[in-house]
């Protein structure tokens, strides 16, 4: 099996690397023997600054996936397009959907792709649809499409239509996969989908019950207090051996992260490097 190295460019906090910035959003470099891919390129407002700053070039990158169409997770694609060049963009058919986040004063914000897909070709990106399972790169996959979890992340503000009348049903959600020798890795945007559906789904897809680890969005930041507990308790049914948590998991979750599976937890932030 191939080994990767992962390391996150852009996440709400910075941690070890001097100069660098944090951002709400989500971004990681995945780097192997005979090549690179980027997952996410947050908001675009700290992707190019923050790979300066750990001497990572982008410009030999060739792929981005997307792991949904949030602002936070794929604005940084225009600024990677206009300075480091074409890129090839995996992502799910329902990516460039219009979303909101609607406040229960009714009044809405857009925070779907921050730029039309015509556009985004123009400045160089080649579209790649699907919404199944497949090989992106050698030993890295996408899930595709993931059903949702009845107990997946109870953040209801999310829609389709600034009036809130569809909640988002987030079909585009998906996750990247590292296989190693010692099991899969598992790479979240903000797993709108549920954890624990997202893993279920990744065992299920892979065929292999062990998880070396699982870095990024969690989406339990957005739990109350007994969604939290519940959507914990099913994680003991995984063999995770780390967890990096960041993004959308917030402290609380990550303190309860911590407490549950103590020794296996390294928050993730701008900077945050490991290998598989």
């Amino acid at each position: 099996m191939m080994g990767y190295r992962v390391t996150i460019l852009c996440e709400n906090t910075v941690g070890p690397v001097s100069g660098t910035l944090g951002e709400h959003g989500f971004s990681a470099l995945i780097e192997w023997d005979s090549g690179s891919l980027l997952f996410d390129t947050g908001q675009g407002l700290t992707l190019l600054h923050n790979a300066q700053r750990m001497n990572k070039n982008l410009h030999q990158i060739r792929q981005v996936a997307l792991s949904h169409g949030h602002y936070d997770h794929s604005g940084g694609l225009l600024p990677l397009l206009r300075n480091c060049g074409p890129k090839q963009v995996f992502a799910h058919p329902a990516v460039f959907l219009s979303r909101y986040r609607v406040n229960d004063r009714g009044e809405a914000l857009s925070i779907g792709m921050p730029y039309p897909q015509d556009y985004l070709e123009g400045q160089g990106a080649r579209f790649d649809f699907s919404d199944a399972f497949r090989e992106i790169a050698p030993g890295i996959f996408l899930t595709g499409q993931i059903a949702a979890s009845v107990t997946g992340p109870a953040d209801s503000g999310l829609f389709l239509d600034p009036c809130g009348q569809t909640l988002d049903p987030f079909h585009d959600d998906q996750s990247l996969i590292l296989r190693t020798g010692q099991g899969s890795a598992v790479l979240l945007g903000c797993c709108h989908a549920g954890l624990s559906a997202t893993l279920r789904t990744v065992v299920a897809l892979t065929g292999d019950t062990r998880i070396v680890a699982v870095a990024g969005g969690t989406h339990l930041g957005f739990c109350n207090d007994q969604h939290l507990e519940t959507a914990l308790a099913e994680l003991d049914d995984f063999d995770v051996k780390r967890w990096y948590p960041a993004h959308c998991t917030g402290h609380r979750a990550t303190f309860r992260l911590q407490q549950r599976f103590p020794g296996a937890v390294v928050v993730a932030q701008v900077g945050t490097s490991f290998e598989l």
